[in-house]
């Protein structure tokens, strides 16, 4: 697959900064965009889901944490490897979310929501009062990291890498014959069934897959932190990184990264000044719902796609 010289133009000098950054900026700002990766990947993994496969993925933050929490377990009381750690993390929230996904695919749009946020709640209350084996409200500190990850700029490259790699990941999925199923899913159930297609296992399936990425995102978490704690499966993260979908354009591939980047980067420097800065979130929610129901990135798809056609009107 060929690459168009104008697209080349915008990505090498993308991909350039992104490995110069811990060079030329302040460590905060190189954490600050290890975060907005890690949260990325986490809001494109909702948005395999809730975008592409039309599922109302409303306790997503479960398997983020659930991800965390595991691999903070297995490095702090057992003396597995690093790697085990960091492979079963991923695994464990995919298995919570086919156990979810078996118990919420009888159920329907909100109501799939509904009970998937029960569950969800459950399990966020088991890793909040379970004091001898979680830690309870007060987390788990201290989790022992390899020696090459010990230093922000060596954890930054790591999830950068590894972000990059789910990225390619999730756009083949969605490229594929089963992410072209799900879409037909998503767009019309009943069609999808009418022709063959097994509508319960397919959306199973992007539930599993939707969990696994989340999970490694939980990991790169434990990465960049250093600790876990279980807010990150509280509701409120979960209605956070919706809003981030629906900011950068839950229908496009990557919105949610754009979303992510612009609610990371005001909580970070708005926060700065004043401790209302959810306020201020509600105020983009509301001004997205009025003028960019598509999100930013869909209006722009949408605004250049309204721009080729008329240059192709224009020539012929």
């Amino acid at each position: 697959m060929s690459v168009s010289p104008r697209v080349l133009f915008w990505i090498l000098p993308a991909v350039a900064l992104l490995i110069l950054l811990p060079f030329m900026a302040p460590n905060f700002y190189t954490y600050t965009l290890a975060l907005i990766f890690v949260v990325g990947l986490l809001t494109m993994s909702l948005n395999l889901a809730i975008g592409y496969a039309g599922l109302y993925q409303l306790h997503h933050g479960v398997f983020y944490g659930l991800g965390a929490y595991t691999v903070a377990l297995l490095l702090v009381k057992t003396s597995l490897p690093t790697w085990v750690g960091f492979l079963a993390g991923p695994l464990v929230a995919a298995v919570l979310s086919l156990l979810m996904g078996l118990l919420c695919i009888r159920l329907s749009k909100l109501y799939f929501g509904m009970l998937q946020i029960s569950l969800g709640s459950l399990v966020w209350a088991i890793a909040l009062k379970w004091y001898s084996f979680t830690g309870g409200d007060n987390g788990i500190h201290g989790i022992p990291l390899p020696e090459i990850l010990s230093s922000l700029h060596t954890a930054y490259y790591f999830i950068l890498t590894i972000m990059v790699l789910c990225v390619l990941a999730i756009y083949v999925i969605v490229k594929s014959p089963l992410g072209a199923t799900l879409q037909a899913i998503r767009d019309n159930p009943a069609r999808s069934e009418a022709i063959g297609v097994n509508v319960k296992n397919h959306q199973l399936i992007g539930l599993v897959m939707a969990g696994f990425f989340a999970g490694i995102a939980g990991v790169l978490f434990v990465v960049l932190e250093g600790s876990v704690f279980p807010d990150l499966m509280f509701w409120t993260l979960s209605l956070e990184i919706l809003i981030m979908c629906l900011l950068g354009g839950m229908f496009t591939f990557l919105g949610p990264l754009l979303g992510t980047a612009i609610i990371v980067t005001l909580r970070t420097f708005v926060g700065a000044y004043t401790e209302y800065w959810t306020m201020i979130m509600g105020l983009v929610l509301m001004m997205l719902i009025f003028f960019l129901p598509q999100g930013v990135l869909g209006y722009l798809e949408q605004r250049w796609k309204a721009r080729r056609d008329s240059l192709l009107k224009e020539e012929s």
